[in-house]
């Protein structure tokens, strides 16, 4: 492995961490698409940079981009709070208009020079170890290494000096204007780490894989704890193991690392959103399956609960009454032995003791309107579930 590939995996990795950390609490907070937003609407500040300079390779084009990004966070916000339109609605007619206002300047007053976000931000990891950065004849490495990890460093200050304030505004915004500080300026100021993040992201690595970076690992760790430490953990790790496995895939392919890497992404949340324990699509399956065969269980004890004749609870019967499928009949008939809540003598059912004060519990609580109460006795009550 030479210095370019550790050099390449090493860009990937800082961005994957500096885009998992706001990214974090953009999906928690539901604005997921502001860092998309921010891509397209950058423009102006690029043409503005690049009258100023006259110069493509300018640090000036990437702090005007990253003030624009900012300007379009305020607009969206502002726009939202009236009311009148969502937040998506707000960042579709924002973006849009930002975005044209730069291709009309352009048109206007640049017409025979390359300058358009392909020119300056949207970069290539392959490309980015041969633009070094020269200090006093010295090579120091590549310019997007440096680039992103001033960008970490002042992420992970934030985070460290605000973590609390940004844990309470992006949950409770009441509890946190109460405690004395105001959410509308943490607010802001993580909507400022992530354009500045954002912009310079894409200076390094292109713009599908900035957006993919910043959403997909935080979205992933979201479906496996509630926890914001776990969850910004999860997401610097899925960010790290995707870039430094997806830059091995592209080296094997020989294809983009860009499309490896966000491939990679999409393919590690697919894997959490089928098999997450809790939220994901298979245990979900599994969880209203056991509901449907637990309220199937109780509607059977209430039926055995209003019938003494042995006409009604004649295991024989059972479809009959209940309208159920024998298949059916005989997973509830198997539930309610395993929890020792009948007894079957000549193909006769009954309740037993325990099965008698559940089944009394469960219809005090349906008549005076407590069902929700049901699923509390299910834990104290049943062994075994659907």
């Amino acid at each position: 492995m030479n210095s370019a590939q550790i050099e390449i995996q090493l860009i990937a990795s800082l961005v994957a961490v500096a885009c998992a950390i706001p990214g974090t609490f953009l999906v928690l907070r539901k604005m997921a698409m502001i860092s998309d937003a921010i891509s397209h609407s950058i423009l102006p500040g690029i043409v503005v940079g690049f009258f100023i300079t006259h110069d493509l390779n300018s640090p000036l084009l990437i702090i005007l981009a990253a003030l624009t990004g900012i300007i379009t966070v305020v607009l969206v916000e502002y726009i939202q709070k009236t009311g009148l339109v969502k937040e998506d609605t707000a960042i579709g007619l924002v973006f849009p208009t930002l975005f044209s206002i730069g291709v009309i300047m352009i048109a206007k007053n640049a017409n025979d020079v390359h300058l358009d976000i392909d020119a300056v931000l949207l970069g290539e990891l392959a490309f980015a170890p041969f633009d070094r950065l020269i200090i006093a004849g010295t090579d120091v490495g590549p310019k997007a290494l440096w680039i992103i990890g001033v960008i970490l460093i002042v992420t992970l200050i934030f985070l460290l000096a605000f973590f609390k304030e940004l844990k309470v505004s992006t949950f409770d915004k009441g509890l946190a204007t109460s405690l004395g500080f105001s959410p509308a300026i943490i607010h802001y100021g993580l909507m400022s780490v992530s354009s500045v993040t954002t912009v310079g992201a894409f200076d390094a690595v292109g713009a599908i894989l900035v957006v993919a970076l910043m959403i997909t690992p935080a979205a992933a760790a979201y479906l496996l704890t509630k926890n914001l430490k776990k969850m910004l953990v999860l997401s610097v790790i899925f960010g790290i193991f995707s870039a430094l496995f997806g830059y091995w895939v592209a080296h094997w392919l020989d294809a983009s690392i860009a499309g490896s890497i966000t491939t990679i992404l999409g393919l590690l949340f697919l894997v959490v959103y089928l098999f997450a324990p809790n939220k994901g699509i298979i245990a979900v399956l599994y969880r209203e399956k056991q509901q449907r065969t637990e309220v199937s269980l109780i509607t059977f004890l209430l039926h055995l609960k209003n019938h003494d004749e042995k006409s009604e609870r004649h295991v024989k019967h059972l479809n009959e009454h209940i309208n159920w499928q024998k298949v059916r009949s005989k997973t509830v008939l198997e539930l309610a032995q395993k929890n020792n809540m009948i007894i079957i003598n000549n193909n006769i059912v009954s309740l037993t003791k325990k099965g008698n004060t559940f089944t009394s519990k469960a219809i005090d609580y349906i008549v005076t309107n407590e069902d929700a109460q049901i699923e509390d006795m299910k834990d104290d009550f049943f062994l075994f579930r659907g």
